[in-house]
Formats: C-alpha cells, structure tokens, sequence
C-alpha cells in the first residue's frame, strides 16, 4: 500500500475511538492528533506543519457554513490532500451538506469497514498516481545543510556536475530562495529565477522552460533563485511541486539545493524528490539540527530509506565511533567527504568548481556515482564516434 499520513481532528468520543480502533489494524501513520475542533488556528497550524494525505474532521458539533472549514483545511495542506466528515449522525440533510461542501467522504458509526475502504482505495489511487508519474521520470535529489555553512551548495554544484560528465541530462535547481548561491558558484548569467517559472505556471512547456535555464556547467541546466531581495514574495507549496513535477520528465536527474534546515518551501518540495541527503559536519549545533531534521521527516511520514546522511568535511579520524553517530541521528551515514577548505577556498576565489582531479573533487564523484546508482568501475568514459575494428 501507497504509505499515508493521518490527521485527526475529533471531538467525539466515541468516533475517537473508533477512528483509533481502526488505524491501528493499518499501515499508515497518525501525525495529527487534535481533539478540540474549536481551536481552529492551531489544528490549521499543525495540518500545515505535518501536511497529512488524509484529514478526518470531527463535524457533529460543527456550527458554522461547511465550505468555509473545506477551504481553510485545503490552504493548510494543499486541494489534493483528502478530507473525511465524520460524524455521529446518518442524516440526509448532513451528508448532502458535506458533499456540496468538498468532503470527500462522509462517515458515521460504526466508523471501522467504511473507513478502512476509504483509506485502501485512497491508498491505492496514490500508488497507482504514483508508478504512472515516475514512469519515464528521471531521478530526483535533494540536498539540505542541516544549518548553515555545511556545505550544501558546495556539494549540490559538484554533484551535477559529476552526473554532467557521466551522460546524465541534469537540471540544478536553487530552492534556497533566501540565499541562494548556485547562481554565484556556476557564474551562471540567466536573468530569470525560478520564481519566474513559479509566476508563469499557466504558460509553463518546454520552449518556455529552455529560456529560463542556463547552460554554466556542461551537461548541466541550471534554474537559479532570484535575487534576494526579489525572494520576497514566496511561492506556494503546491507551485514548487507543480514546477518539479513539470521539469522532472525532461532530466535523467534533478539536484536540487534545498537551503538549511526545513523551511516551508523544502518541505513541499519533498513530495516531488525521491532522496534528500540531509548535509552535516561534526559540530554539535550541526548534529542536533541534523537529528531534528530527521525526526521531522521521520514524523511527516517521508521514508526513512530515503534520507541520506551526509557528514561533510570529516577528518581523517572521527573523535566518535560512526555507529555511535548513525544511532544518535537515526540513520545511516550514507557518505563522508573529507575535508579539505584551503583548495575550496582557492577554487572559489578565481572562480571556478573543484579540480576534477582534485582529492576533494574525486570523493565527491564518489559519492555522486553511489547516489544515482552508477558503479565506480563502469563510470562513463569518452566514447568513439565511429569504430570499423
């Protein structure tokens, strides 16, 4: 089954426990629990927070127009998240109401075959959406630094790179709309943003799409963010998913660069990536982010097997047993790049990416070959044109 998340947001009692009794025989995960439907701004923050694939909304004591709470429930976690009224009553009236509402469903006890069926087929609908949008799509990655300065940027750059060198087709799109330095690091000249391609959502194909990347690295398209004082106006969730969605069938692999710690912004961008390499150093304010990110994730309902634990800059002996690390962040350490900042520094002042032949440059290859799946041994080599023996 497709994995969903849970909000519950009931009063009752009874419908409580039985909206209990049921999930708890299922394979999905609760990450709201909220029993006074009253408090409003605070259910609509967490919904926002934890955005859940389903909200089941307690509606027996409901007073106020139906469409008014649809609405506010759907800005908080997007139009495609699925909203069930339970209620305590079977009446006509009340179901009529919540239909022309927008519910989804409406449910009254007993609560648990009914709810079960709503949950199956939904999860079954998202599975099926699911293998029809990956088929033909090409990977996706995101890179986040746990706080600033742990090298994100740095490694989302040479990532796609690496990946250009290989054969891939790749886009490097700068998520970090607040500080953004990819257009910097890639001496990119592009006048557009991906804010452009957020504003122009109606218009947005192929041709249009071509003149807002630029070409810095070879193999490589890159869409930057806008400049900061332009990144005031912030998207909307489901306008990052949407420009995701759209760019993704165009690349073997997307890289993008998701900033420090989990803004909104990263947040709705992880529906469209398949792994995020949460990017950490050895310093204590960056392994406690690092281990709040993850539990973030963890809590959103986002697969563990899908977070990559980077730890960037390590020294040639770790003061800690990596065991140690993995259990105190509650994941395994995907990679360790070494450290090595008098080349990045001499690099970035005249201007360029890491020498590819650089200590620092190979085991960042390394660790993009292992991201996208490419063996070490069978890395792209230039090949002939024309070979008669």
């Amino acid at each position: 089954m497709y994995p969903l998340t849970i909000g519950l947001a009931i009063e009752n009692r009874e419908l409580w426990e039985q909206a209990q009794s049921c999930l708890a025989g299922l394979p999905f995960r609760v990450t709201v629990e909220h029993q006074d439907v009253g408090d409003l701004s605070n259910l609509l923050d967490r919904l926002e927070r934890m955005r859940p694939d389903v909200v089941l909304i307690d509606i027996s004591n409901w007073k106020e127009p139906l469409e008014g709470l649809v609405t506010s429930i759907h800005k908080a976690v997007g139009g495609d998240t699925m909203i069930v009224a339970v209620n305590n009553t079977a009446d006509a009236d009340s179901i009529l109401s919540a239909m022309r509402a927008g519910v989804n469903e409406y449910l009254y006890p007993p609560l648990a075959e009914p709810l079960r069926k709503a949950l199956e087929k939904r999860s079954a609908e998202r599975s099926r959406r699911s293998a029809a949008g990956t088929k033909g799509t090409g990977k996706s990655f995101g890179i986040l630094s746990a706080k600033g300065g742990c090298g994100a940027t740095t490694l989302a750059c040479h990532v796609a790179a690496e990946l250009g060198r290989q054969g891939q087709k790749v886009l490097l799109a700068d998520l970090d709309l607040d500080a953004g330095m990819i257009a910097f690091l890639t001496k990119t000249k592009s006048v557009y943003s991906i804010l452009d391609a957020v504003n122009n959502i109606h218009r947005l194909d192929i041709s249009y799409w071509k003149a807002l990347v630029s070409n810095g690295i070879p193999g490589v398209e890159i869409v930057s963010s806008p400049p900061t004082l332009a990144s005031k106006q912030q998207p909307r969730d489901d306008q990052i998913r949407h420009v995701i969605a759209f760019a993704r069938p165009h690349y073997d692999c997307v890289v993008a660069d998701l900033g420090r710690s989990l803004c909104r912004i990263a947040m709705a961008a992880l529906e469209e990536i398949d792994e995020v390499c949460v990017t950490t150093t050895l310093e204590v304010p960056a392994l406690h982010q690092a281990k709040q990110i993850v539990q973030m994730l963890l809590d959103s309902g986002y697969g563990k097997n899908r977070i990559r634990m980077v730890l960037n800059r390590a020294p040639k002996r770790l003061d800690i047993a990596a065991g140690e690390l993995e259990k105190m962040l509650g994941v395994p350490i995907f990679s360790m790049i070494p450290n090595d900042y008098p080349e990045l520094y001499e690099t970035y002042a005249e201007g360029r990416l890491l020498n590819r032949n650089s200590e620092l440059s190979r085991e960042i290859a390394k660790f993009a070959w292992k991201l996208a799946g490419i063996e070490e041994d069978k890395q792209a080599a230039p090949k002939k044109r024309f070979g008669l023996w």
